[in-house]
């Protein structure tokens, strides 16, 4: 089992940071929303911490609080192409010191976050009557991070209602 104990502060840094960033690069995706997909976002890490059973890394990923300054990054595709380039550096770390499970499950993790945070916000419509549950930006932005963590991209419910 692999614990934060493995990895230095840089490291542990780089490790936390990949599941918010997936976050935000949705988030960014598409306008409109952003106050309900950051709390959607809260949510589901409250809600894995809670139901989250076995693996010590993912326990103590999921025992912190998620942090992530967007300010670092200079514009919206900033925070795309470095932010997924981070993802890939966390997972390539991890892959060089936790287990194959302990990988899996980060990645999982991380991918159910960014599409936690992409159904939080009906896109178009009129009055919440319509729209899409997961826009074109967004589904575009879920599957950019599920091919960066090297999964099936999650299918999402478009709804024209």
């Amino acid at each position: 089992m692999t614990t934060k104990a493995d990895f230095n502060a840089e490291e542990w840094s780089q490790v936390a940071e990949g599941p918010p960033l997936a976050g935000l690069i949705v988030i960014t995706a598409q306008r409109g929303g952003t106050l309900r997909e950051s709390m959607q976002m809260a949510k589901y890490w409250v809600a894995e911490r809670e139901q989250h059973e076995g693996g010590e890394l993912l326990d103590a990923l999921l025992a912190e609080r998620p942090e992530v300054d967007p300010k670092q990054f200079q514009s919206a595709e900033a925070l795309r192409s470095e932010g997924l380039e981070k993802v890939r550096a966390a997972v390539a770390l991890l892959e060089s010191k936790a287990t194959p499970e302990e990988v899996e499950a980060y990645k999982r993790f991380t991918l159910g976050l960014a599409q936690r945070v992409a159904e939080a916000h009906k896109s178009g419509g009129v009055l919440g009557v319509g729209g899409e549950q997961v826009s074109a930006a967004e589904s575009a932005a879920l599957s950019e991070i599920a091919e960066t963590l090297g999964l099936e991209p999650p299918t999402t419910t478009q709804e024209a209602s």
